[in-house]
């Protein structure tokens, strides 16, 4: 098995939510897990261990953005998932979660030129700065005013103030439900 992501017809090079429940186990208990094997257990090892959520889904979207609208944009977003992100969290030296979130950022820039934000529980915002808290919404806000923000990271319980924030500025939604 090789450290690849899955095929780029599939526009994802982000995680394993589509494998098997065993894809985690090694072939022979003899072998080592391969890279992307040991930094997907890594991930859900935090993601339990934390609470915090999963924020594969949404980056896959982004790829899928950024496959239809900036092939060098894709290209760099597959070559650090590749290269940089899925290696550094098997070999221990980063912070899953904190790697993710640095991951979902540079998909947000790839995407639009922009800054991110954190907004806190009262549905504040401040300059994002890593590695952040966990209980704050990360928000990608492009620099063109039309553009929607990005949801880069949500909290493992977002406030109702956090949740009018992206209804809001991610989804476009004007009316609070």
């Amino acid at each position: 098995m090789t450290s690849d992501p899955p095929p780029a017809t599939d526009a994802s090079p982000v995680g394993d939510s589509r494998q098997p429940a065993d894809a985690h186990q090694p072939a022979d208990a003899g072998q080592p897990a391969s890279p992307q094997q040991a930094a997907d257990t890594r991930f859900e090892e935090a993601l339990a261990a934390t609470g915090a959520r999963d924020p594969r889904d949404y980056y896959r979207d982004r790829l899928r953005e950024l496959k239809r609208a900036n092939a060098e944009g894709y290209a760099e977003g597959v070559g650090y998932y590749r290269n940089t992100l899925v290696p550094s969290i098997a070999a221990g030296e980063a912070d899953p979660i904190g790697a993710w979130r640095e991951y979902g950022l540079l998909l947000a820039r790839l995407t639009a030129p922009g800054r991110a934000v954190a907004v806190d529980a009262t549905g504040r915002s401040r300059p994002f700065e890593l590695p952040g808290d966990a209980a704050d919404m990360v928000l990608h806000l492009p620099e063109r005013n039309r553009d929607r923000a990005l949801l880069v990271a949500l909290p493992p319980n977002p406030t109702p103030a956090q949740l009018a924030t992206h209804q809001w500025l991610v989804t476009g939604g004007r009316a609070l439900t």
